[in-house]
């Protein structure tokens, strides 16, 4: 996959089929538009290409309701190169771009892209003021020599599937149905830092895990989830939280990775959320603390037993 961080010097070998959009998050809405879009490019011997945004344009436009982001630019282009697309165009957004014209930015598309189709929702637009809408676009398209497509949204059990809606799910701590809409487990990443190490004096060592702030995150709380280390995929517990039976008044997410005793210090891991088991809670003693942890630990492997001997929920996924 070939990635492009300058849409007004790129140049492509081929013409293109063309989407446009934040996709925050990649679920399976977006993916099954863009499988669509990458298969017609290759029967049409035309190039794939998916162009955008980085901020999310609401953190430009209105920052007051900027919505924490579900994939950071590397995960998307991670995600995007293994369903085989062809050309990730990644555009700074701005407050010059904000205010640039549709016309103005259609047309870079259309030369610098080579791009002969551009596929969009029915509710889609760009450019100042949201002035690029579908029936603009068209005008466009017919003077400067591009198609339309208008395309239905995704829907799974009838319901649209969106962006908000999975950030939703996860602020509400259903992370089992947020990983119904992404097609998988809802991760974050980041490096593992120091931390008091109260853990592995417990008997229950952690990694202490440094997330970019503007990610989203579920509600604090206790869950089970998987370590992604090197290749491995790990089954463990992660706590988001302040820990508040030992005061500390720092947020911070804990992950004990169950049956593991390796170093992890200064490297970079990733976890993935597979069910809420509680919420966060005090203790009155340090007992009762290792009760609750020992149990949140059984009801973890219960779940990750489960886990495999079920048939994966993306398989099972109902998407029209």
């Amino acid at each position: 996959m070939e990635l492009i961080d300058d849409l007004a010097s790129a140049h492509v070998e081929r013409p293109t089929v063309v989407t446009v959009g934040a996709f925050d998050g990649l679920h399976v809405g977006h993916q099954h538009i863009i499988k669509q879009l990458i298969h017609h490019a290759r029967e049409t011997r035309r190039l794939s290409a998916v162009v955008t945004f980085h901020p999310h344009p609401r953190a430009v436009l209105r920052p007051w309701l900027s919505p924490k982001v579900l994939t950071t630019p590397g995960e998307k282009a991670v995600l995007l190169a293994q369903m085989g697309l062809d050309i990730l165009v990644l555009v700074s957004f701005t407050p010059e771009l904000a205010h640039t014209p549709a016309g103005e930015f259609v047309r870079l598309l259309r030369e610098r892209l080579r791009m002969e189709e551009l596929w969009v929702g029915h509710d889609f637009a760009l450019g100042r003021g949201r002035e690029g809408n579908v029936p603009a676009l068209q005008a466009m398209g017919e003077r400067l020599g591009f198609v339309v497509k208008v395309l239905e949204p995704v829907t799974i059990d009838g319901r649209p599937v969106s962006s908000t809606e999975v950030r939703e799910l996860l602020a509400t701590g259903q992370v089992d149905e947020a990983r119904r809409l992404l097609g998988r487990p809802y991760s974050v990443a980041g490096e593992v830092v120091s931390g008091a190490r109260r853990g592995r004096c417990l008997g229950f060592p952690t990694a202490n895990l440094a997330v970019r702030p503007e990610r989203a995150l579920p509600p604090d709380g206790v869950y089970a989830v998987y370590a992604l280390i090197g290749t491995e995929r790990l089954p463990a517990v992660a706590n988001i939280g302040e820990r508040p039976s030992f005061n500390t008044g720092q947020h911070a997410i804990e992950v004990h990775i169950l049956d593991y005793s390796g170093d992890l210090y200064g490297h970079d891991l990733a976890i993935e959320f597979v069910r809420r088991l509680r919420a966060e809670q005090r203790f009155s003693d340090v007992c009762e603390l290792i009760e609750q942890i020992s149990r949140d630990v059984e009801e973890a492997r219960r779940i990750f037993r489960l886990e495999q001997e079920k048939a994966p929920e993306e398989n099972e996924q109902r998407v029209s």
